[in-house]
Order: structure tokens, then C-alpha cells, then sequence
């Protein structure tokens, strides 16, 4: 042996763009083209990075593999690193070239510690067993799977046990994912939009509070929110005739069905009235007065949700709702995206008047900051506190069993932090 380790550092241009996007198949390879080497698996971890990119190392007894992908260019960058003769990483090269789906590859190997330089040093060591052995004294194999969700500032990272949907529609890329900390969850373009842990807190606050402070609501509008969490929540409020819920995008009401069964459970109900079409467009034929609440489940202001961003948008959901009619929309996080939370809430004004417009807040988890706000739209007399019933919002509260939403969250939500305040000039 005339060195310690081989060092192959490797380059693959023209791959598919698809393949070096997906988090698990380059998880899956990278193991693959160890394994095939003949080496020794003992632990990997791998991150996706939103909207793109994967980062992973796979740890083997004989050193490791590690890549960083960027799908936008097809390329790859990967180390292959091992000690001893017994593993052969040209083996590993050829095995991702063909897995990535390169067009081409180079390489160039490196010989890591040559025996000619080096002296053997005796020294006295313990040997110690750790928590990662087993009995025999050999390594445990471990596995971290990571899906991120970043920014130039900030990310959030969830470990996951794979992907189990992932479709292209005609609008945007839904996936979900089963992680380990919030179970299933849904992303859309890479950013999280629900998981069944915590996606009570969104979508208790964004109905009950319009639906237990308008005087006698009737029929509900539901723009967006094809998870189904919104609709659930609206359809425990008996005293509903109709809600008609409009998403735009069907793969995402197929994944939360098939994937998220406890948020889309009322997608079947009689009482809804689900269309798969464009919610602007269905805003703009409707008739003028005819829904006493209209709730905006959207995304954030990219890809299909950018319309739901706009003056013309509210005018017109303005005209459509009864004359104690109510809107609410979800309006960013004003300490992660405090441009848009303040353009929304001048647009707000500018339509339903300055003091008939509320904000309030809730904390979700998964979301930017954790910190996330509501807003609350009056066409006519209806207010977020005066109209509160205490005893009604307690009892239904316990009624149904709600996770997050009572009659003194309904209250203290409404109460801003100083520095909301005054970006909304409240």
C-alpha cells in the first residue's frame, strides 16, 4: 500500500436537473454507489435545501462520500474518499454518472498520506465503547434525512423519513414529506405550508374569529386552502347553510388526501361546495353580496397565490361580501417579511377604510419566525372584540374539542407587540 487513502474529487455536468434536486434519490445513490464500492456503511446525512440543492455526506468505515448538487446548472460536486485497498471509489464514480444521469464527468485522484513520508507513532489509547456501538464492538448505522426551507437569512431544517408525494401540477411543485418532528407535511415550491402537528393553530385562528364575531353568517367563502384544514374548521359552525371553497390547483387537494387525511376530512362533506378553479377568476363572477365571509388561505405572493396580492384582488372581494361582511387573509410574518405585511395592510385600508382593519397574531412552529399574522377586513359593524360572545366562543371552544382557539386566545390575539403597531400604524 503506498499511501492511506485514495482521494477522488469529481465533477458531473448535464445531469437532470429533477434527479439532483430530490433529496431522497441522492440519498439513496449516494448509499447505492457505496455500497457497490464495497464499502461499509455507518451513517448519512442529507439536506434539501429550498428551492433547490442538496448537501449529504454518507460515513463509511473506510472514510466517506459527499456531495453538493445545483439542479438549476446540472451539476454536481462530489468527494469520494477512502482508506485502505479494499474499496474501489472509481466503482463509486461510475455508479453516480449513470444514477445523476450525467452528460459527462471528470475527475482526478489524489493519493492522501503517502507511506513514504510517514512514521508509525505508538501511543496508548482506551478503547471505548459509545452509545452509536454495538454489542460487538462494531458501528451502529445511522441515517438523517433533512428537507430546508431558507432564505439568505434564515432556515428552518426538519429531519424526514422520505418523500411520499411529489408532482409537478401546472402551477407548482407539492410534495409531502414524513418528518419526524411534525409528521406528514405539505410544501409547495419547497416552502412548508402545513403538517399535522401544529396546522391547528392556522387554521383555528384564520375561521372561528370571523365566524363567531359576524352576527348571523350564512354563506363562507374559502379562496385557496385545498390542504381542507380551513373548510374542517368552518364546517363545525352549524349554523353555516354553505361553503364554497375555490382551489386552483387539484394535485394539492389529491396529496393532502391521500397524505394528510386528519386536515382534508371535510373535503367530501355534502355541505361543501368544492371548485377546482381559479380563485380570482370565481371572485370576479361572483355576485355582489352574497358571501358574509370570505377567507384567503394563499400562499405567500409568488407563483399562482401573486394575484391574491392585489388592490384589484380585495376590491373585488369587497364588493362580494355582504354588507356585514368580513375578510380574512393570512398576512405574513411581519418580522420575517415585514414589505409585504405592510403593503397588505395599507391596501386593507385603502378599501375597507384604516378602522376597519385589525391585525392579530398566532405562533406556528414551522412557519418564518414562528410568529404569524391574520388580518380582519369589516365591510360594516362587525369588530373583532366588541362582537365576541365570551361564553359562546368558550363553549364552542370546549364543544369541539379545539386545540388552540378560545374565547382568551380570541382576545389576547388582537393585543400587538409595539413594533407591530407601529408598521401598521395601529
Amino acid at each position: 500500500m503506498a499511501s492511506l487513502g485514495r482521494h477522488i474529487i469529481v465533477e458531473y455536468y448535464d445531469c437532470t436537473p429533477e434527479i439532483l434536486n430530490d433529496v431522497t434519490l441522492i440519498q439513496e445513490s449516494m448509499e447505492g454507489a457505496a455500497v457497490k464500492a464495497g464499502a461499509t456503511i455507518i451513517n448519512s446525512t442529507f439536506h434539501h435545501f429550498s428551492p433547490y440543492g442538496v448537501s449529504g455526506v454518507v460515513v463509511i468505515e473506510e472514510s466517506h462520500l459527499a456531495i453538493h448538487t445545483w439542479p438549476e446548472f446540472g451539476y454536481a460536486s462530489v468527494d469520494l474518499f477512502t482508506c485502505g485497498e479494499s474499496v474501489d471509489p472509481w466503482i463509486s464514480y461510475q455508479y453516480l454518472k449513470e444514477a445523476f444521469e450525467a452528460g459527462h464527468g471528470s475527475a482526478v485522484e489524489l493519493k492522501r498520506g503517502e507511506m513514504a513520508l510517514l512514521t508509525r507513532k505508538d501511543f496508548d489509547v482506551k478503547q471505548l465503547r459509545d452509545d452509536k456501538s454495538a454489542e460487538d464492538g462494531g458501528p451502529i448505522r445511522t441515517k438523517d434525512v433533512w428537507f430546508t426551507e431558507r432564505d439568505d437569512k434564515i432556515a428552518l431544517s426538519l429531519k424526514h423519513d422520505g418523500k411520499l408525494y411529489d408532482e409537478q401540477s401546472g402551477f407548482q411543485r407539492v410534495e409531502v414529506y414524513n418528518t419526524q418532528a411534525y409528521g406528514n407535511m405539505l410544501t409547495l415550491d419547497g416552502m412548508v405550508m402545513t403538517t399535522e402537528k401544529d396546522e391547528y393553530v392556522y387554521h383555528e385562528m384564520i375561521t372561528h374569529i370571523p365566524l363567531l364575531t359576524h352576527p348571523n353568517p350564512k354563506r363562507a367563502l374559502i379562496i385557496g386552502g385545498g390542504d381542507g384544514g380551513t373548510a374542517r374548521e368552518m364546517l363545525r359552525h352549524e349554523g353555516l347553510e354553505e361553503v364554497v371553497m375555490v382551489e386552483i390547483d387539484d394535485k394539492v387537494i389529491e396529496a393532502c388526501k391521500m397524505h394528510l387525511p386528519t386536515i382534508a376530512s371535510a373535503l367530501e362533506d355534502p355541505k361543501l361546495n368544492l371548485i377546482v378553479d381559479d380563485g380570482i377568476k370565481y371572485v370576479k363572477e361572483a355576485a355582489s353580496g352574497s358571501f358574509d365571509v370570505v377567507v384567503v388561505d394563499s400562499t405567500d405572493p409568488v407563483g399562482p397565490a401573486e394575484g391574491l396580492f392585489s388592490v384589484d384582488f380585495y376590491k373585488e372581494v369587497y364588493r362580494i361580501l355582504s354588507d356585514d361582511g368580513i375578510m380574512i387573509t393570512q398576512s405574513e410574518s411581519p418580522r420575517f417579511n415585514n414589505k409585504v405585511f405592510k403593503e397588505i395592510y395599507e391596501v386593507y385600508g385603502s378599501i375597507f377604510g384604516q378602522d376597519k382593519v385589525y391585525c392579530y397574531l398566532a405562533y406556528i412552529p414551522t412557519y418564518p419566525t414562528g410568529m404569524w399574522s391574520f388580518s380582519y377586513s369589516a365591510k360594516g359593524n362587525a369588530h373583532p372584540l366588541n362582537g365576541l360572545d365570551k361564553e359562546k366562543s368558550r363553549t364552542f371552544s370546549e364543544s369541539q374539542g379545539l386545540s388552540y382557539y378560545n374565547e382568551a386566545i380570541h382576545e389576547s390575539a388582537f393585543a400587538l407587540p409595539n413594533f407591530v403597531k407601529k408598521m401598521i400604524n395601529q
